[in-house]
């Protein structure tokens, strides 16, 4: 399969990735590690030899960034704009509280919800992106959505 002109690639998966990032590390950090997923992925794409699964991989380098950006948040001074200036979409517009309540997800379970159901990846490919099983990235999708209900139901 061919590859799209990168500029069409981005706008393709950027309200997903961008989703899936807010979900990951909250609506602050979430342009940092927009604009440093392209950037690492513009860096990459010339080298790809299949665009069978581009989402899934951009999702990859996005939850790689996530974690990176999680790890480093202790130490960073404070924020620096990227001089490329990767635009990132708008914040999603449903509850504050609900990205709240994914964020407080134990991690393996924060990044499978993230991964499938604000992402849209199979179960497959959210193991993939994970480095686990298909059987496990489904489990912590599970328990992940299980635990949204008890928050958001009061119990």
């Amino acid at each position: 399969m061919h590859l799209p002109p990168f500029s069409i690639f981005l706008e393709r998966e950027r309200e997903v990735v961008y989703r899936v990032l807010v979900g990951l590390v909250g609506p602050d950090d979430a342009d940092d590690c927009f604009q440093e997923t392209f950037i690492k992925a513009l860096r990459a794409y010339p080298g790809l030899r299949d665009a069978r699964n581009l989402r899934g991989w951009v999702l990859t380098i996005a939850r790689r960034t996530a974690i990176d950006s999680v790890r480093a948040r202790g130490r960073r001074p404070g924020r620096l704009d990227d001089p490329d200036g990767i635009e990132a979409p708008a914040a999603p517009e449903s509850d504050p509280a609900l990205w709240a309540a994914v964020r407080a997800l134990p991690p393996r379970q924060r990044e499978a919800v993230a991964l499938h159901h604000m992402g849209g990846l199979a179960y497959a490919e959210v193991g993939q992106a994970m480095g686990c099983s298909e059987d496990a990235a489904r489990r912590s999708a599970f328990e992940g959505i299980r635990r949204l209900r008890e928050v958001w139901d009061g119990g």
